[in-house]
């Protein structure tokens, strides 16, 4: 367990990063967002970390990092790993400072990150891409470094890069204008929520700080229950920025002394927050940007009346994304359906269908039928999008009483997968 004196330590450093990043970083805003104060009879701000130079706050980190570096390092090459956010940190660092680097990055990695990336290091850096997760980037990244002798630039597990982090936390308390009773922060591999922790022990021990991961992906939850680090055989990688399968030694053990809680959301929760802050903030977050206010509705009871604060901790969502996004909420609000029906081989029997057992708000987003001469009735993927949950139960009732029933998909995503 680290001592006050260790954190005071860290502290002292975490000044002199700010320091160091204040001509390279923006002071990114710490704004009320009325919607939700009024949705939860409580203060709650966002620290907009998606309006921050490389649109999220890794950048911090990586130039941090690079900025207390050697010139033999320096020299050297740098290498990193990232699903995106650290990527561009890195890359703007190295045009800047004028480094070369090359970053690797998970071949399902959006297109939209990838650009990013590009534009920000220039003629700087190279991009590989390179296995399926975050995970298997990095270990091709490790290996090419010991080929190479280049510098790893970890993207979470380094004191220098926690202490980069850090600083979203010394604007915090700087911007704001009264106690802080509850911190959101996303975690990924856990370096901003280290960074954060470090901070509010020393200057806002009263604060409660929530640690928030994807329910698919939730390592330090899982690392905090078992009392180390451990590496997850599985994981979704739907939120890419938070797709981790082993936190750092380092942001463990600074986390697990000093997070109050840790929480965790389901991807169709995210996504409905995405859509959510999009239609009424016009605000645009990538999935794990939106993790700190997808978890505000399991804490509402807690923050009432309180002063609150989530991290928004970045906007680089692939546009070709919103679909999927869209999708995912739908079947966590339980408003879209698939199931397989059967149909008679005869004319008319669509139009039974849709007078029969679709109610007047019903609507058929995807119909797959393929007749077969052979048979007298055949079976149809359809996908129902309703009005409201409650249209469930009348929709499925109709379906058995006329006939139509054969399979409800939502409750078997593989074969949802495999037909759709």
């Amino acid at each position: 367990m680290k001592t006050g004196e260790t954190y005071l330590s860290m502290l002292d450093t975490i000044y002199k990063a700010a320091e160091r990043l204040e001509n390279v970083c923006v002071k990114t805003p710490l704004a009320i967002n009325n919607n939700l104060s009024t949705v939860y009879n409580a203060k709650v701000h966002f620290k907009r970390e998606d309006l921050q130079r490389v649109r999220s706050y890794k950048i911090r980190g990586a130039y941090n990092k690079m900025a207390t570096m050697s010139k033999e390092e320096l020299s050297r090459g740098i290498v990193c790993a990232s699903a995106g956010n650290h990527a561009q940190g890195v890359a703007f660092a190295c045009n800047t400072m004028k480094i070369k680097g090359t970053i690797f990055m998970p071949l399902p990695t959006p297109g939209q990150k990838l650009e990013q990336v590009k534009m920000f290091g220039g003629d700087y850096i190279d991009i590989v891409l390179h296995g399926d997760t975050f995970d298997e980037a990095k270990d091709a990244a490790m290996r090419f470094c010991n080929e190479q002798n280049g510098m790893f630039i970890h993207p979470f597990d380094d004191p220098a890069i926690i202490e980069g982090q850090a600083t979203t936390a010394l604007e915090i308390l700087e911007q704001a204008g009264e106690p802080i009773d509850y911190l959101f922060v996303p975690i990924g591999g856990g370096g901003l929520a280290a960074g954060v922790c470090t901070v509010f022990k020393e200057l806002s021990p009263q604060t409660k700080i929530i640690g928030v991961e994807p329910s698919a992906a939730a390592s330090m939850k899982k690392a905090l229950e078992v009392g180390k680090p451990v590496h997850l055989e599985k994981i979704s990688r739907f939120v890419d920025g938070a797709a981790v399968q082993q936190v750092g030694n380092h942001t463990f053990e600074i986390c697990k002394d000093i997070l109050h809680d840790m929480a965790v959301v389901e991807e169709g929760l995210v996504c409905e927050t995405i859509l959510s802050l999009y239609n009424k903030d016009a605000i645009v977050v990538e999935p794990a940007g939106a993790l700190s206010v997808a978890v505000l509705e399991k804490y509402k009871e807690q923050i009432e009346g309180k002063n609150v604060v989530c991290i928004i901790s970045g906007s680089n969502n692939d546009i070709t994304r919103m679909e999927e996004i869209k999708e995912k909420a739908l079947l966590y609000a339980n408003l879209k359906h698939y199931f397989l029906v059967r149909f008679p081989q005869r004319p008319g029997a669509l139009k039974s269908f849709v007078m029969d057992v679709l109610g007047r708000n019903d609507d058929i987003t995807f119909f797959e039928y393929t007749q077969k001469n052979s048979k007298e009735k055949g079976i149809a993927v359809v996908g129902i999008a309703l009005k409201q949950k409650e249209d469930f139960t009348p929709l499925m009732d109709k379906m058995k009483k006329y006939d139509f029933f054969v399979n409800y998909l939502n409750n078997d995503p593989s074969l949802m997968n495999l037909l759709i």
